[in-house]
């Protein structure tokens, strides 16, 4: 946020308000200054001001108060407080009902302008994310599907068109790349959305299950079979049927879902009477089915079968542009769970979070980010938070020169506490001097202290 900004002063003294608003217009600021927050209050409303800057102690309502009623109205608006005398109890407090810094009387002009000037930021940061969620909101989404880079946007096309025809398709792609969730936008953009869409991991399955799984039983069929069993096909009857990992499916199941893909009928185990359905098989692999034909342990006949067409979905790493909205998406929906209010990532950790590989792709994406809105409870999450959960040998740029170095997150951490430690010894404990020796905010300080318990 640059010049031009709306500011709102609050302030009981004529002449600390007066100041303020000389220095404000001076740098380019519009300003509204007030010295009774009721008037102040009854101007603001959210999106108006971009940012508000009250004192404490106030004869007819103080600081503290204007906060909360600012904050009720507009949850994203810095707040930066003004006070003669902040103790840590006080500090906290503002900190934990959403002020965004505090400054400590006297202050320079200069001083003044930095805080003014970070505050500001972070409203530009907010605003850049509130857009990320805005074009999440307008996104063609594929089913639940996220992204819009050119690797994930050309398969989706395909995908799009093939769904309305009832074919078999084969959906490759590593663990974790949402090939599932391409299965079912497919099913629901076909002829038959609103039937049943069944998926069934073909490898977390015992080869003496699978087939009753599959196919359903006969009563008596085994032991153990004790009543009639109706399968996975019959329960996906004029719908789909996802087989994932279609790779580990043992010989006797290829032959008989090859038999079923030819004559759309099958035998429940034990039985000698065929069973007949409708359904639409769609098969999901990150292993190579083409090598595994080779190795004899796939059947040629069955993978021409099931890969009329063939997806290949691309990971994480070659799709990065994506990586921001995907983020926005599960912060979005960590929100919701939980009932928190992270507005998103600083640019550096989305640089971070772009920059990284993702071994486990999309999935391990999302639980890095629920990890994180667990832990942090700061309204933009930033480096420092984000890396205490993922693996920094895994960026993209040449790491060999830290082998043998600690994680990054620990040493972060071991810094940054014997660091904030010396600083407050030296500065003999003043927050405000200490936080101006190091030129952090004085919030970010207090934080620092609490997080490390420093005393």
């Amino acid at each position: 946020m640059t010049a031009g900004a709306h500011i709102l002063v609050i302030d009981n003294e004529k002449g600390l308000c007066k100041m303020l608003e000389a220095v404000l217009t001076d740098s380019g600021y519009r300003v509204s200054a007030f010295t009774e927050p009721q008037k102040a209050l009854e101007v603001f409303h959210p999106g108006h001001f971009h940012m508000v800057i009250t004192d404490v102690k106030m004869p007819a309502m103080d600081g503290l108060e204007v906060l909360k009623l600012i904050k009720k109205q507009d949850d994203d608006v810095p707040v930066i407080m003004i006070t003669g005398y902040a103790t840590v109890e006080m500090s906290i407090h503002a900190l934990r009902n959403g002020a965004f810094d505090i400054l400590t009387k006297p202050f320079e002009p200069e001083e003044l302008m930095q805080r003014v000037r970070n505050g500001l930021r972070q409203t530009s940061l907010v605003e850049e994310n509130k857009q990320l969620r805005q074009e999440l909101a307008n996104h063609d989404r594929f089913g639940e599907v996220i992204g819009k880079s050119p690797a994930l946007t050309t398969v989706l096309d395909t995908a799009r068109k093939i769904a309305r025809r009832d074919i078999s398709v084969t959906i490759s792609g590593e663990s974790g790349t949402g090939k599932e969730l391409v299965a079912c936008a497919i099913h629901e953009h076909s002829a038959r959305r609103g039937k049943p869409f069944v998926a069934i991991n073909c490898g977390a399955l015992p080869e003496s299950l699978l087939e009753s799984e599959l196919f359903g039983h006969a009563k008596g069929a085994f032991t153990g079979a004790d009543q009639e069993k109706k399968g996975l096909f019959e329960m996906a009857d004029h719908g789909t049927l996802l087989l994932d990992e279609v790779g580990n499916l043992p010989m006797n199941v290829q032959k008989a879902l090859l038999r079923f893909l030819q004559e759309k009928e099958f035998y429940r185990v034990g039985e000698t009477t065929p069973t007949s359905v409708d359904v639409r098989v769609l098969a999901a692999t990150n292993a190579d089915l083409q090598e595994e034909m080779a190795a004899g342990n796939f059947r040629e006949d069955l993978y021409y079968r099931l890969a009329v067409v063939r997806l290949e979905i691309p990971p994480l790493r070659k799709r990065r542009t994506d990586i921001p909205l995907l983020a926005a998406h599960f912060v979005e929906i960590m929100n919701r769970r939980f009932g928190t209010k992270v507005k998103g990532f600083t640019p550096e950790a989305c640089e971070v979070m772009i920059g990284y590989d993702w071994p486990g792709n999309i999935r391990e994406l999302k639980n890095v980010i629920e990890a994180t809105l667990a832990i942090e409870s700061e309204s933009l999450v930033g480096i420092d938070g984000l890396s205490r959960l993922m693996d920094v040998k895994k960026f993209r740029k040449n790491n060999a020169h830290l082998a043998g170095l600690p994680k990054y997150s620990d040493a972060l951490s071991s810094f940054e506490q014997d660091y904030f430690a010396t600083l407050l010894q030296r500065n003999r404990n003043n927050v405000e001097r200490a936080a101006e020796k190091a030129e952090v905010n004085v919030a970010t300080l207090y934080r620092k202290i609490k997080k490390y318990n420093l005393r």
